[in-house]
């Protein structure tokens, strides 16, 4: 039986002061990737799903207008929230708010998210696809454990107890079923990648 979002919730609160200094390469290599991919204007609002420790929002908050986080965890958004106060970035909030959930009604340019969505079944994947395309974003970076090939239980990115991992076939195609384009796909090791999503608005398309 999968965790529910509580028993997630409950995890990653314990782990949340050691998560950063625990994070393996692949890991690290995914955020950079997501960070590179998103680069947000200074009039673009950012959104980052499962932001953790908010190691992709305060990487981009130096150059957006404003960067909202929603997590699970109070504990990893608490560890957030320090570290923005420590290196005086402003511009950032985070609060509670799920994939399906995810409690914020304000405009959105650009939607990132890295390793918290293969927590989700490939239903509620899909659910949350669907949730992120209506928020209105141009852009959703979404950076994961994905299998680009057969899975392989035994690799580090993927336990069964907590993990719901989709293939990236998957992923690309419930992106298109909401009106997302794939502009780009990183393959960081055969369980790890970016999906990088592009939209037109349709206000945009209107004008046009």
């Amino acid at each position: 039986m999968k965790r529910s979002i509580e028993d997630h919730a409950a995890r990653f609160d314990e782990i949340a002061s050691e998560y950063d200094n625990e994070s393996s390469d692949e890991y690290r290599a995914c955020a950079n990737l997501v960070i590179e991919h998103a680069a947000p204007g200074t009039d673009d609002v950012v959104f980052d799903l499962g932001t953790g420790t908010g190691a992709i929002a305060l990487a981009l908050a130096p150059d957006a207008e404003r960067v909202v986080g929603r997590d699970i965890s109070e504990g990893m958004m608490s560890e957030a929230e320090t570290k923005a106060a420590e290196e005086g970035i402003e511009n950032v909030a985070f609060g509670h708010g799920t994939f399906r959930e995810p409690e914020y009604d304000g405009d959105v340019d650009i939607v990132t998210s890295n390793f918290a969505m293969h927590h989700l079944s490939d239903e509620e994947k899909r659910e949350a696809i669907s949730v992120i395309a209506d928020l209105g974003p141009r852009t959703f970076v979404l950076g994961d454990v994905m299998f680009f090939g057969e899975p392989n239980p035994d690799e580090p990115f993927y336990s069964p107890e907590v993990d719901d991992p989709a293939t990236v076939g998957f992923l690309a195609d419930a992106l298109t079923d909401v009106g997302f384009s794939l502009s780009a796909v990183e393959r960081v090791h055969e369980q790890v990648g970016v999906l990088v999503a592009e939209r037109g608005r349709p206000d945009a398309d209107q004008n046009e």
